[in-house]
């Protein structure tokens, strides 16, 4: 915990509630790197799954045209209060996921977490929608960092 954010009281995450606020979290805002190096941010869904957070997009994509020449990212999620919640900010390297058998327990993944609008078939490695192809890709963490709100925080985690 880094006392220099953290209130006297405040006391530090386990990762085992971060992983648990992961799960949950049904928004989360990508940031990738143009090849010119400005920043880009989106809002995407993405999954919890085997240690790492995976989330698609179409091959065309701004955002997967900056991770063609840069594929470190942040993937950050949290509640837009100042009183209440818990903010996470999760570092690391967008690899691209093209096991069928992992894409398709993503895909149950998705449906489970998302519901049936986010159904996806697996074909030639990728996630196909009404004709659409979407790409995943595996984020496991380097390092993440926890703000708590209500008694502020700051928990950093490094892998």
């Amino acid at each position: 915990m880094d006392g220099r954010y953290s209130e006297e009281t405040a006391t530090a995450t386990p990762w085992s509630d971060a992983v648990a606020w992961l799960e949950r979290a049904e928004l989360f805002w990508l940031t990738t790197v143009r090849p010119d190096g400005r920043p880009h941010v989106t809002p995407l869904l993405a999954v919890w799954q085997d240690n790492a957070l995976h989330f698609c997009t179409g091959p065309a994509e701004r955002k997967a045209k900056n991770l063609a020449t840069n594929p470190h990212v942040v993937l950050t999620t949290g509640q837009n209060t100042l009183r209440e919640g818990f903010d996470l900010v999760v570092e690391g390297k967008a690899v691209w996921e093209r096991d069928e058998a992992r894409l398709r327990r993503l895909a149950a993944a998705y449906e489970a977490k998302y519901g049936p609008d986010w159904h996806f078939d697996v074909r030639d490695g990728a996630f196909q929608h009404d004709g659409d192809r979407a790409v995943v890709f595996r984020v496991a963490p380097t390092a993440a960092f926890g703000f708590g709100k209500g008694v502020y925080s700051q928990t950093r985690w490094l892998f």
